[in-house]
């Protein structure tokens, strides 16, 4: 299994080759392992970033008992997420499946008074799992998803960026997180196609057409 990480501490992509049975980049011991994290992609190349498994190391020694977690990263164009999902950015993680409600209200409370997460859902919205995520807290739009990104910006929404442009036939190039020429290129000619200001810059307006073009498309990882 192929996994990138966006190191943010040092702005920097990295590559990991490991087993399922194996924790994933940044965990301690075996408190998430990859087979847990990849969940139900098809995919054999997954991502995440340091600060979100760095984030799930502080609240499993919170809580002191091991997180199950089911459902944690999918591609883009597999679905199963709303439009601009953190779970496709690999910093979104649905956790606690198989606790009772009593282990489940703890470990929300222990998650969000931490202050380790950007945002855990409230228990209405997911009675039966505890949602977390790492979300960048200045998104493009509004009402919330992915944030501004353009050339020379690195990590996991540069990730998400080059794999919904490729999925969609604009050839970004590899899919290495990082926003160079090649991205930048194929931004501006779904741009044009769409009729957006071609400038090359992913803001809110092209994070949705983006988003809107893969769910409507039929094609699936």
């Amino acid at each position: 299994m192929k996994i990138l990480v966006y190191n943010d501490k040092t702005n920097k992509m990295e590559t990991y080759y490991k087993e399922p049975n194996e924790p994933m980049p940044y965990i301690e011991d075996h408190y998430l392992t990859v087979g847990e994290f990849k969940g139900s992609t098809k995919s054999d190349t997954i991502w995440t970033d340091r600060h979100t498994m760095e984030a799930f190391n502080k609240l499993r020694n919170l809580y002191g008992s091991p997180i199950p977690v089911r459902y944690a990263f999918k591609r883009i164009g597999e679905g199963g997420h709303s439009g601009m999902s953190q779970h496709y950015a690999g910093t979104a993680m649905d956790m606690a499946q198989a606790l009772s409600n009593e282990e489940r209200n703890k470990l929300r409370q222990l998650a969000i008074d931490s202050k380790l997460f950007t945002y855990v859902e409230p228990a209405n919205l997911t009675p039966t799992w505890v949602h977390t995520d790492t979300r960048d807290p200045t998104p493009a739009c509004p009402t919330g998803g992915y944030p501004v990104v353009k050339i020379g910006n690195k990590g996991v929404y540069v990730l998400v960026l080059q794999d919904a442009l490729n999925t969609l036939g604009y050839n970004a190039g590899n899919i290495d997180g990082i926003f160079g020429e090649n991205t930048k290129n194929a931004v501006i000619r779904f741009q044009k196609d769409k009729n957006l200001t071609a400038d090359g810059i992913v803001g809110c307006n092209t994070w949705r057409e983006l988003t809107r073009q893969i769910a409507n498309s039929r094609y699936i990882f």
